[in-house]
């Protein structure tokens, strides 16, 4: 048996019932690794030898009977842009390739409380503001369904090593889609929380405000669910976060309430690859099946107004940042200059009313959903591509710019919405799909309830064959 393809509930009733240890897993797990990180670049710093005294230390405990948690024993993966006490902290830059954190970000010092072990860090685009993973630290990432294409980003390292068995569930970070289009690409489940659900301390810079959150991500919902259950906690030095009621850690869809669901299978004339329109026209029969009530219709907003507000935070983050920490733009990927030269060149006044925009903007979505409970849509417009290019050139034969393939998610980011990727039927190529479900603030634990419930329906991948 290869207990790296074990699931959660799988591993830790192995613990319980004496059919295995933590050790078991993880040696089984560190076989794996050796014989695919090669293949695809996802974990880029490894951390064998603390995973080792984390399982002696959890196979002693459940031997004992006295688990730190349910979770006790378990192995992930976190994204290079979360920092882990001593382990090296990238952030796929050559500004930070020798930085050492000596905090673990809250939510990590949370699942390392919970006796969770960490098995590396994985790849990044530099300072997470690209939708390919590729660094000049790294290099590229490969997709575990075709090596030679992108598993997407900024996420792509944490997709590829959960969606290759290097790893049960992996902490990710979402700013514009960064885990919704990537697990996408890779057939995984994926929440892009409300700010606020897993709240964050000591952690790198905020670029993109509250634009970014702290997820995770994992092959099935209900793994997903018993990550979240440890890392999403309310924390002092986070004022947005939030706990939630015993009511609402219950919440899930009661038998025959029929969901009010949006769906919106294309953003004006954007093309969308027809392979992808299909899967996503699929999932929405199989929720209209699951009792929901599906109301096909066209993007709720000005999609040139979020375009506006997307085009100023990235470009005044990064800029911000490289002038604040006085950094080498030097050791920067050239396709970043133009980004930093942008930003520096965007006024106070432009900022103020971006915020101004993005609160009017929370609002009009607020109100569209008194008439809705999700927004469904593609998570991405995109099959994966040539994982060196930092975008597909063109989508069902229409030219299609840099953020082209992206155009769904950013919505959620500047909304300040919870949105959840559901895998959908993979393309005639066989490769993964995915689309969102997006949902109003504070519905996270309503996503993962409705995720659980379509996971039931819908027939998972296999395991990539590498």
């Amino acid at each position: 048996m290869h207990l790296w393809r074990l699931g959660i509930a799988e591993t830790v009733a192995g613990y319980r019932k004496g059919l295995f240890t933590p050790e078991d897993v993880l040696d089984s797990t560190l076989v794996r690794i050796a014989a695919i990180n090669p293949v695809l670049n996802a974990i880029v710093t490894e951390n064998e030898e603390e995973a080792r005294q984390v399982a002696r230390q959890s196979t002693q405990r459940w031997k004992d009977r006295t688990p730190r948690s349910a979770l006790d024993g378990v192995f992930i993966t976190v994204k290079d842009n979360i920092p882990v006490r001593g382990l090296r902290c990238t952030w796929g830059s050559r500004t930070h390739a020798d930085y050492v954190p000596e905090r673990d970000e809250s939510p990590i010092a949370h699942l390392r409380g919970a006796g969770i072990g960490i098995l590396g860090k994985t790849n990044v685009p530099e300072f997470t503001l690209q939708g390919f993973t590729d660094n000049l630290v790294f290099g590229a990432t490969g997709n575990p369904w075709a090596p030679r294409l992108t598993p997407g980003g900024s996420s792509g390292g944490a997709v590829a090593a959960v969606a290759s068995g290097m790893g049960v569930a992996a902490m990710a970070t979402d700013g514009g889609g960064s885990i919704r289009r990537p697990c996408a690409h890779t057939g995984l489940y994926g929440l892009k929380p409300s700010p606020g659900f897993v709240g964050r301390a000591d952690g790198l810079p905020p670029l993109l405000g509250d634009f970014e959150t702290m997820g995770v991500i994992a092959r099935s919902a209900g793994d997903l669910r018993a990550v979240l259950s440890l890392a999403a906690h309310r924390h002092p030095a986070d004022r947005a976060s939030f706990a939630f009621s015993d009511e609402e850690r219950s919440a899930a869809p009661k038998n025959g309430h029929r969901c009010r669901i949006l769906y919106v299978p294309a953003f004006g004339d954007f093309p969308v690859d027809p392979d992808i329109r299909e899967s996503v026209a699929g999932a929405a029969k199989l929720l209209e099946g699951m009792g929901h009530n599906i109301e096909m219709g066209e993007v709720p907003f000005d999609v040139d107004r979020l375009n506006a507000i997307w085009n100023l935070i990235g470009p005044a983050g990064l800029a911000w940042l490289v002038d604040s920490r006085s950094l080498d733009t030097g050791l920067l990927t050239p396709s970043l200059l133009p980004m930093v030269e942008a930003g520096r060149k965007a006024g106070a006044g432009a900022y103020l009313q971006l915020l101004a925009d993005v609160q009017e903007f929370r609002n009009d979505l607020r109100l569209l959903f008194e008439r809705y409970d999700f927004i469904l849509t593609p998570s991405v417009a995109a099959l994966p591509w040539p994982k060196a290019e930092s975008h597909p050139q063109t989508i069902d034969g229409v030219a299609a710019g840099p953020r082209g393939h992206a155009v769904f998610t950013p919505f959620v980011n500047a909304g300040g919405l919870p949105a959840i990727n559901l895998p959908t039927a993979p393309s005639a190529s066989g490769l993964p799909i995915g689309c969102q479900l997006v949902g109003p603030f504070r519905s996270d634990l309503l996503l993962v309830s409705m995720a659980e419930a379509y996971e039931k329906a819908f027939e998972p991948y296999a395991w990539p064959e590498l």
